[in-house]
């Protein structure tokens, strides 16, 4: 061979081999390094090398079939060429020197250099990679077909089996695990929108509910006076209606009904034809079943009950909403805030607070698995309605009891959280 072809070009040869084996390597390290989803994206847009990278990898195992046995024909052909070029320039005793020097330089320019390329830019060599490799495997297909037949055959003599699962689809973990990683690609505020839908399906209704002892309402057994300023003083646009309780409600009242009416003479037999049904929904339920609830039945009020048919709370459309974008009202009759600073580590805290807003506002973690208030998590962990003074520790935030009367827990001090304190002393 040597004879036939001048040293010069064997050197050239050579040099082209190299750079082929570089392209193989390269290319194999950026298509399996593409973004599937940014991939996807372009390919929806129109971009012609996202589509074939996009085809490609559909069935990877035939790519890397193909790439592989480019890779090699050229490293081996390259191999070869090295023996022949070290026997015409020093003889058999340079085959060996070859052969290291070979070894370097494939090493660095066709192997770390190209990888370390398209990890950093997987998709300038990934998509012009695809536009050769698309119709390669068209013209190569039945030698890639053997090749990927006889690796499967060997894979499924050592117990390898393909499962046949998607390895693409994102389980809601991941997902949310991409979303907190898009850094300044999404907003912070858009981030943590898209975390409470995701977490939507762990939220129930019992948790962002109005509780049965905070509900206002129109009670039927008041006289017209007391029914009027309810109406007139009321910050909600729906009111439920009840007779002497709340578990007796008879319907809910829109007060745009009402203004409708507002040159007539009010009276009680006005305002109960105005009445709406009230829709009823069991304690428990996930604020993702219940939005898609709300609109199907086209309401946005229900009330919660429990298994006994008595009712533990109202929750609403809007309540779901700021479940989701965070609070965008004010809450009706609250002129106190419920968290005022004691100091540059202390805050005194309403214990009637609900655990979740307290932990939204103040960015805590206070345990939400249990008692949904903080008066009632700090009796559940002691049995017994505390005197003033009394200290104690959840999940490592140091609190001290304030405030207390016969039934409960009225105000309490909460200090900085203590590093690696999880339990309640």
């Amino acid at each position: 061979m040597g004879d036939d072809i001048p040293l010069a070009g064997l050197v050239g040869l050579f040099a082209v081999l190299l750079v082929l084996s570089a392209f193989f390597s390269g290319s194999e390290t950026a298509l399996m390094r593409l973004n599937r989803y940014h991939l996807r994206h372009k390919a929806r847009e129109g971009h012609r090398g996202a589509k074939l990278a996009e085809t490609l990898l559909k069935r990877p195992e035939r790519l890397i079939g193909l790439i592989l046995l480019g890779n090699n024909l050229v490293n081996f052909s390259a191999a070869s060429l090295v023996a022949v070029i070290t026997l015409e320039i020093g003889g058999e005793p340079a085959v060996a020197i070859g052969t290291i020097v070979f070894t370097l330089v494939v090493l660095i320019f066709a192997e770390a250099a190209p990888k370390t390329l398209a990890a950093q830019h997987p998709e300038r060599l990934a998509f012009p990679a695809a536009m050769i490799y698309y119709p390669l495997l068209k013209v190569l297909y039945p030698i890639v077909w053997l090749t990927n037949m006889a690796s499967n055959g060997v894979l499924y003599l050592c117990g390898v089996r393909d499962d046949g699962r998607d390895q693409q689809s994102l389980t809601r973990e991941e997902l949310r695990t991409v979303v907190r990683d898009a850094g300044a690609r999404i907003s912070s505020r858009y981030r943590q929108m898209l975390i409470s839908i995701l977490d939507l399906e762990k939220v129930t209704v019992d948790d962002v509910m109005v509780p049965h002892n905070e509900i206002v309402g129109i009670d039927l057994d008041d006289d017209d006076q007391a029914i009027q300023k309810t109406i007139a003083e009321s910050q909600h646009t729906r009111l439920p209606v009840f007779r002497d309780d709340i578990d007796k409600i008879v319907g809910v009242l829109h007060l745009r009904r009402l203004a409708n009416l507002a040159h007539e003479e009010f009276d009680r037999n006005t305002l109960q034809r105005l009445l709406i049904e009230p829709y009823f929904v069991p304690e428990g339920t996930p604020l993702s079943t219940q939005l898609v609830q709300f609109q199907r039945r086209r309401e946005r009020i229900a009330m919660v009950v429990d298994e006994y048919g008595d009712i533990q709370g109202i929750v609403t459309l809007e309540d779901i909403l700021e479940e989701i974008v965070g609070e965008f009202t004010t809450d009706p009759g609250d002129d106190e805030t419920d968290v005022v600073s004691d100091g540059s580590d202390t805050y005194i805290v309403d214990a009637a607070v609900n655990i979740r807003e307290l932990n939204r506002s103040q960015d805590w973690d206070l345990p939400t698995d249990g008692p949904k208030t903080l008066n009632g998590l700090i009796v559940e962990l002691l049995e017994t309605i505390p005197k003033p003074q009394t200290c104690l520790k959840i999940s490592g935030y140091p609190i001290e009891i304030v405030e207390t009367d016969d039934n409960r827990i009225r105000t309490v001090r909460i200090g900085r959280r203590i590093e690696h304190e999880t339990a309640a002393d």
